[in-house]
């Protein structure tokens, strides 16, 4: 689930740089050690006396734990309670977290040196056994977690195994060699494996605190984290509120006192909240007041490319959608110009396949389709529908999920009026709360649902994993075993021109399939106030630290 330099982009979705300018150098030149980066603060800054920062966050959290998150909000207020291994810095580099330097020699096994001054913020040391107990928390089926898949890719030794219920968590490839080295073996080369460690489902838990309060660990008042921030309030559907960690290991460095998360799901209302000095940035901006914005508040609208696509997913496990001509004529009627231009215009990009071109080292030709003209995509559409028995005297009838949202229901309105000029089609919108209706997509309870998709980390295989059968997230809902082979194929490659190539297969089997229609990719676009000093705009995955944030005088 969302925001890089390669990679963001969803939910909510540049650049393209490679992957070794992205990521873990120590990857690509083994045993060299990864120094801490020294904070770039102008001296010349003048700070405000009040260092507090209010922002939203699109809709409430389902959750603030790392193992069951699965969601972009989620992980903005995540990613400052709870610190992993590494971070990113403005650019999207990746950086030291808790860990202050690793090495490998052999991209399978690396070993993380822990800083010795990192703590809980009830004062405990983090130590690589947190690390040990949260990786096999992670993979644990009794966890349950969303995410679990995600360990799977990355390769650690019996992953696979543990998520499907063959092998014990403890004998996950992880252990902790002394209190301050954690050592990790792989299945197989990763080169990017470092990379995947600033994910959140990666990020450590407090052992004694999640075992003592259980799913209530992380009230205010029972959590203990290692981030920058603590939980201090928590007000369901108003705010969430977190204060500075006095423990953390930078805390010295951090200028903020409080960070307040809102979540205000309708743009228009986010946007008079920011236009009346309440919130220092917003989560996007409406688009229908774009060009006003723009014109009226220019040094407060901020448009930066992003990591992410949305699209539609089809159910193929149910009638008619089981059928690929009619999951062809529905994506080809959908005029994604429109779409990209008119309703959104902001600088979208009309979307043909799931992996976005800023992706590092993806550079993928246009599907036959992409290449057509709108009106030639119609015409095949028609003929599709009809080929597969629909027609005036037989309509196809459907109903189309999505996430409360004005955004998304304006395009799915645009969407439905296409369909049924073009096709004759009757579609139902139905809409729900965001944790409603990732339940609902979980468990396959839709026909055709709104979803967008943000790297998790700077290389195409972090979207295309999204459609292999085991992923609860998306592939469950394709189930294909050519595509599958395809994409272990990849993953077992240790040559980076082969796994680039078969990336190219998988996306133009998605093309040949329509499992989903890829839509538009996305831009950031919100309004930020200019008194936010430190904001990562040229971060392409939208990894907000506020911890590097601060206020400045007026």
């Amino acid at each position: 689930m969302y925001k890089n330099k390669i990679t963001q982009a969803i939910l909510l979705g540049g650049l393209s740089l490679t992957l070794a300018g992205c990521g873990d150098k120590t990857a690509e030149q083994p045993v060299k050690e990864t120094k801490p980066a020294e904070k770039a603060v102008s001296t010349e800054t003048t700070y405000a006396d009040v260092q507090e920062l209010t922002r939203g966050n699109g809709t409430e959290v389902a959750t603030l734990d790392p193992h069951k998150s699965q969601g972009v909000p989620e992980s903005h207020v995540i990613r400052d309670l709870v610190e992993g291994l590494v971070n990113q810095d403005a650019d999207g580099n990746t950086i030291p977290g808790v860990a202050e330097s690793w090495e490998t020699t052999d991209n399978k096994k690396f070993i993380f040196h822990l800083r010795k001054d990192a703590k809980w913020s009830n004062g405990d040391p983090v130590t690589a056994d947190d690390f040990v107990y949260s990786f096999q928390r992670a993979v644990d089926p009794v966890t349950a977690s969303p995410y679990s898949w995600y360990m799977e890719y990355t390769k650690m030794v019996n992953a696979k195994d543990i998520i499907s219920g063959k092998k014990d968590k403890s004998e996950l490839g992880v252990k902790a060699v002394d209190a301050h080295t954690l050592e990790i073996q792989l299945d197989t080369a990763v080169p990017y494996f470092v990379m995947m460690m600033g994910h959140t489902t990666v990020k450590p838990v407090h052992q004694a605190t999640v075992e003592k309060f259980g799913d209530k660990w992380t009230k205010p008042g029972n959590f203990v984290g290692n981030g920058a921030f603590v939980v201090n309030s928590w007000v369901v559907n108003e705010r969430l509120e977190l204060v500075r960690n006095e423990q953390y290991w930078d805390n010295a460095n951090t200028k903020l006192d409080k960070v307040t998360f809102l979540p205000i799901e309708n743009p228009v209302a986010e946007m008079n909240r920011f236009l009346s000095d309440e919130i220092s940035f917003t989560s996007t901006l409406p688009t229908e007041h774009f060009k006003r914005l723009k014109k009226e508040h220019p040094e407060s609208v901020s448009v930066e490319g992003s990591l992410c696509t949305y699209y539609y997913s089809f159910n193929t496990q149910k009638k008619p959608f089981d059928d690929v001509r009619v999951r062809k004529a529905i994506s080809y009627a959908i005029d994604r110009d429109i779409v990209s231009g008119a309703i959104l215009g902001q600088g979208q990009k009309p979307a043909y396949f799931l992996t976005p071109e800023i992706t590092a080292g993806f550079n993928p030709e246009l599907p036959a389709y992409g290449k057509m003209t709108q009106e030639e995509r119609n015409a095949e559409a028609k003929r599709l529908l009809t080929e597969a028995g629909f027609g005036p005297e037989n309509p196809l009838k459907f109903t189309l999920l999505y996430n409360t949202s004005e955004n998304h229901k304006k395009i799915a309105v645009a969407a439905g009026s296409m369909w049924k000029k073009t096709l004759g089609l009757e579609v139902s919108l139905e809409n729900q709360e965001w944790k409603t209706y990732l339940d609902s997509k979980d468990q396959g309870e839709f026909e055709v649902a709104r979803a967008g998709w943000c790297g998790d980390y700077n290389e195409a295989s972090s979207f295309l994993t999204l459609m292999v059968s085991k992923n609860t997230t998306g592939g469950k809902h394709y189930l294909s075993a050519e595509y599958d082979a395809l994409i272990e194929k990849a993953l077992k490659s240790t040559s980076e021109e082969e796994r680039t190539a078969i990336y190219m297969q998988a996306e133009q089997l998605l093309a040949k399939d329509m499992p989903i229609a890829p839509i538009y990719q996305y831009v950031r676009s919100r309004l930020l106030s200019p008194q936010v000093g430190g904001f990562p705009a040229q971060n392409a995955e939208e990894k907000i630290y506020s911890k590097d944030l601060y206020i400045k005088a007026k």
